[in-house]
């Protein structure tokens, strides 16, 4: 009996030690993350100083080298893994002026990848596709567009998000103009589906028919905000304006007015260039060869400086790194991180990684990705891990209440097939979670737009976000076994089961059709 109680004594001596320890450490990162924060000094070094970071261009270069030089500096191995080849490009100035009928700046630039100008730009007439009767008539017309700018996006009826017309406008007008909008958008189908061609397809016909470039315009949805995709010209250049100028010059157009823009968009097509992951680690003490993973894509569109897409999942596991480097540098599991290359073209650098250390993923003990905007996190699903709820739901109730109190759950859920890096290794059986975040518009302002700059992120969500996430990947590491990798067979909108997604190839060597 005496034996007995001096043995459940000392249980409770060490496993209150260990729960002292734990707190210690939980504190210990939530401290330096309030006190000593960085990310608004990484966040300036990665947006404002390097920029975009469109796979294929001399800035995601110099962001992959500068990450491995930010881990050196503090303290953490990091190294770039090449895992492809793409298209190399590098944007140049945009300059674009209307010059008749009368004397306007454009607002607008080239689209990723696109042709170059003329050294000096070129000068020629903007025309629109015509209400032509059928494809036959299309051809007909195509050789009229030599030495101009053919337009080929639709129209706008109005440049007020739904929401200020909701604000503002009586029930009737809101009711009228979505009507009209219909109606035009109908129309200017219709016209591109006389042509014959496809969505690619006919800016590469006008080219060839030698039209001095294309135009267009992708609204999307709120003041001042268009997204910012790539071009499928090959000889002559792609640009977006804004829904304004678009507007402006359409109008003028279609009413015979024969507008004429002087357009200069330089950049200089580089051959083929390598592509990499940038993987940094903070080794294991007891167990080195098992992995907590963090996981944020790197790359991003180029409209903007991709802020919240995804310099903000960027910079947050980086801060994750460097707390957990200063307050626990001695973890049990190895904490690792990827930052993926092409994401935005379909997962491609997160599938390498999978597709190149299969004999990790069985090893891996968890993963955490974020990557939709700069809010604090908001949703977590368990991906169709039958136990998920219950490691999840352990290590979340680590973290400060005020950081998780508005946070949904949906345990099992069921698996993500795609939309971001986590689904590439959900596929492959690892237990990998994204990190969702709240809107704060940016499906409509930021998401793959011209606005996606340093100045829309919110420093306090993503602070917690840095909390939440150092916590977690901490108290993952210190699990004593692996978790749970049982899953469920997910159930379709139908009620039937689905199946497991598949583990998919990446893209290796890109944009070169």
């Amino acid at each position: 009996m005496k034996k007995n109680y001096l043995f459940g004594l000392g249980l409770l001596l060490i496993l209150g030690s260990q729960v002292q320890a734990q707190d210690e450490t939980i504190d210990q990162i939530i401290k330096e993350e309030t006190e000593n924060s960085q990310l608004k000094q990484i966040a300036h070094e990665l947006m404002d100083g390097i920029g975009p970071r469109l796979v294929g261009t001399p800035q995601m270069k110099n962001a992959h080298d500068w990450a491995v030089e930010k881990y050196q500096g503090w303290g953490i191995e990091a190294r770039n893994e090449q895992w492809g080849e793409w298209k190399g490009w590098e944007r140049g100035i945009t300059h674009i002026d209307m010059i008749a009928p009368w004397t306007k700046s454009l607002a607008g630039q080239q689209l990723a990848w696109s042709p170059t100008s003329p050294q000096g730009g070129a000068v020629g007439e903007v025309v629109t596709i015509p209400d032509l009767a059928d494809e036959a008539a299309f051809a007909a017309w195509l050789p009229s567009v030599k030495g101009k700018y053919v337009m080929i996006s639709a129209p706008q009826i109005t440049g007020r998000p739904d929401y200020n017309w909701e604000e503002f406008a009586t029930e009737e007008s809101f009711e009228k103009m979505k009507e009209e909008r219909t109606e035009m958008n109908r129309a200017w189908n219709a016209r591109l589906q006389k042509t014959g061609k496809g969505r690619r397809e006919l800016p590469l016909a006008l080219e060839d028919a030698g039209a001095l470039g294309i135009i267009t315009s992708y609204w999307s949805q709120g003041f001042g905000a268009n997204k910012i995709f790539s071009a499928s010209t090959t000889k002559v250049p792609t640009i977006d304006l804004s829904l304004e100028d678009y507007g402006l010059l359409f109008r003028l157009a279609e009413s015979g007015e024969k507008p004429q823009i002087n357009l200069n968009a330089q950049s200089k097509d580089l051959g083929v260039v390598p592509t990499f992951n940038t993987i940094a680690e903070i080794k294991g003490t007891e167990k080195p060869d098992e992995y907590v993973m963090l996981s944020a894509h790197f790359d991003s569109w180029d409209g903007g400086t991709g802020a919240t897409d995804n310099g903000t999942g960027t910079i947050m596991m980086m801060e994750v790194m460097r707390v957990l480097k200063k307050v626990y540098p001695n973890p049990k599991r190895t904490i690792l991180v990827g930052h993926w290359g092409s994401e935005e073209q379909g997962l491609n650098g997160s599938r390498a990684f999978v597709e190149d250390h299969p004999e990790m993923m069985e090893k891996i003990q968890v993963l955490f990705n974020q990557d939709n905007g700069t809010g604090r996190v908001a949703n977590v699903s368990g991906q169709g891990f039958v136990d998920s709820y219950e490691y999840l739901g352990r290590w979340m109730s680590k973290v400060p209440r005020e950081i998780t109190r508005d946070i949904e759950t949906n345990f099992p859920g069921n698996p993500g097939g795609g939309g971001s890096d986590y689904a590439s290794f959900v596929a492959a059986g690892v237990p990998a979670f994204s990190l969702s975040s709240l809107n704060w518009s940016y499906f409509n302002y930021t998401w793959h737009t011209n606005l996606d700059t340093y100045d829309k992120i919110v420093f306090d969500d993503v602070q917690s976000n840095v909390i939440m996430a150092a916590i977690m990947a901490y108290l993952a590491s210190e699990e004593d076994n692996m978790v749970s990798r049982e899953v469920r067979i997910p159930v379709g909108r139908n009620g039937e089961p689905t199946e497991w997604p598949t583990k998919r190839s990446p893209t290796r060597k890109g944009g070169m059709d």
